[in-house]
Parts: structure tokens; sequence; C-alpha cells
């Protein structure tokens, strides 16, 4: 058996986020739905950049800023990801193995450019995006370094990856390696839209054992088991064969199993600026905890925490280690 090397693995899309702060007024104007996620051409992407105005760029991607997280809170992650050979795939690149993420995904070459997603932030700090895709929708099986796998504890992957018919079977592929090798799997469901889209897979996920560890919002939670109703949707998780991690906004989280369900209270900010990347970065706290073997009501409490933390500034990564302040909040990490 190969020994566990990485916290975990996390496969996504890796774009490049650019954020800038809008009125309410601008999403009408442009017609487009507050907080959620659309995927765009290349020239819808130059059109709106154009009227952004003044842009911050990071680099990010849902399943890109968890192991980012991960790697703050001292852990040792690991990420799977399509760039190209551009300079955004560079600094893509850079950002990734400069926060402690091990990153070796061959890049893609004359073909489509690195993603890029365009992020606007509304005063109330809810974020709006609009993706293009690019190089991401070129990851695929060969992308796939079984030993990478293999040598995690948990191989963690992002809904949205769903869409390219190619990176679903890469997931597949890298499942199937994670569970010969007694490791966990996991995925979030990303966003309401994409469980609309892919209903009957996910929940098909769920009921072959497929999918260890599921993480999902209220409203994605809902959308999975078509409910309007929050305690149904729960008492659907805990039948669905898989853990649970439920994240709930100001109201914290809950960690839900067949038998049963922890809830962890959110942590106070001075001020909401961005809420880009909670989600992403409550995985972080709780894929750490789950890896070093937490319980699940301190992986829960750990994974508030972080999101508590991201969402006080522009961007979706740490502006301060995670290790420190988790320190300080009495967790050993």
């Amino acid at each position: 058996m190969t020994e566990i090397k990485y916290d975990a693995l996390c496969i996504g899309n890796a774009i490049c986020d650019v954020f800038a702060h809008v009125e309410e007024d601008f999403l009408v104007q442009e017609n487009l739905v507050k907080g959620s996620m659309r995927l765009i051409d290349t020239e819808e992407a130059v059109r709106l950049y154009e009227k952004m105005g003044q842009t911050v760029r990071i680099s990010g991607g849902s399943a890109g800023n968890t192991p980012a997280g991960i790697a703050s809170l001292g852990g040792n992650p690991a990420f799977f990801g399509k760039v190209a050979e551009d300079e955004l795939g560079d600094s893509y690149a850079h950002d990734m193995k400069g926060t402690g993420v091990h990153f070796e995904t061959p890049r893609l070459v004359d073909s489509d450019p690195t993603a890029r997603s365009m992020i606007l932030i509304t005063p109330d700090g809810e974020r709006t995006m609009n993706t293009y895709l690019g190089a991401c929708t070129r990851f695929g099986p060969a992308d796939v370094d079984p030993e990478i796998v293999k040598a995690s504890a948990i191989t963690y992957m992002e809904g949205y990856l769903w869409d390219p018919e190619e990176a679903k079977k890469a997931f597949l592929e890298a499942a199937r390696i994670a569970h010969a090798n007694d490791r966990k799997v996991g995925i979030t469901l990303s966003d309401s839209f994409c469980v609309n889209r892919y209903r009957s897979e996910f929940l098909g996920l769920l009921k072959d054992g497929v999918v260890d560890v599921m993480f999902a919002n209220e409203h994605e939670l809902k959308a999975l088991y078509e409910t309007a109703d929050l305690d149904t949707a729960i008492g659907a998780a805990r039948d669905c064969g898989a853990l649970t991690a439920l994240t709930l906004g100001e109201d914290g989280a809950m960690a839900i199993t067949a038998t049963e369900i922890v809830k962890a209270e959110a942590k106070a900010v001075d001020e909401v600026v961005d809420l880009t990347g909670a989600g992403d970065l409550f995985a972080s706290g709780f894929l750490f905890g789950l890896a070093r073997d937490y319980d699940l009501k301190s992986a829960t409490e750990l994974g508030c925490l972080c999101a508590s933390n991201v969402i006080g500034h522009v961007g979706a990564r740490p502006e301060k280690p995670l290790k420190a302040i988790a320190e300080q909040g009495g967790f050993e990490v």
C-alpha cells in the first residue's frame, strides 16, 4: 500500500479569477442573475472585461482554492487541473506552487488559452461569476497521475468539472484508483444550476458508492433532492450513504451521516467583503480535518473557521496563514 503523502488531491478547473466591485444596477444592465455562474465564450469574455473597470487578478477555481487553503493550514495538498502554455498559465502554476500545492498537470500547447472567471462583487459581498473555461475543458484521463491519487487520503472533485465528458472520465478513473487503495472520494456540488444539469448522475454517484463525502450548500442540497424544505433535504442526505458536509452561511454548517448530525456555528467577522471562496475554504478545513482524523464536530468547526477568514477580503484565498489562526482557535494543526 502506497504511503499517504497528501491530505487531499483536488481535481477541478484551473481558472484565473478577475475581480471587480460593481453596483446592483450593473447586474441589471447586463441581465445577469445575482449569485449565479454562467459560462461565456471568448467574445463575451473580452466585452465584459472592458466594462468591469478596476480589477484584481488572482489564481483560483473552486477546487484550486481548496488545496491552497489546506496548504495554508500547514497541510500537504495536490491539485489536478489544466492550464495552457501561456502567460496566465505561467501565473497560475507559479501561484499554486508558491502556496505549497503539488501541481504538475501537463500544460496544454497550441490550443485554447488558460481559463479565466470574471467575478462581479456587489456591495453585500455576493458574487456573480462569468467564466470562460478555455484550457480547462481539455482535462482528461491522461492527466490523472495514479501515484498521486494513491498517495492522497482523499480525492476531491468539483461538480463544475462534470460538464466535459473527458473530465468526467478522469474523475471516475481517479475515484476507481482511490477506492482500490482504500482512500476516500469526495465531490462538491458546486452550484444549484450544476445540480439541475446532472442531478441523476450525482445521485447515481452516491447510490453506487463512488462518492464517500458530499459537500453542498443549502440551495444545492435542496436542488439535488428537489425540495424547497431544508429538513426534507437533510433527511434525504442522511439516507444517501455518504457523509454530507452542508454549509448554511451565517447559520454555520452541519456534518450529516445516517447515524448523527453535528452542527458548528459560523465564526463572527467584522465585515463581509466578498463571499467568493467561502465554500471552497470550508472544504479546506473539513478535508484537512478528515485527513488528520478529527471528529466530525472538530472538522466542521475548522471548516467554518477557514470560511470566515476568507470572506473579510477580496479573493478566494487566505491572506494570512490559516495554521496560526487555527492554532489560536484551539485546533492542533
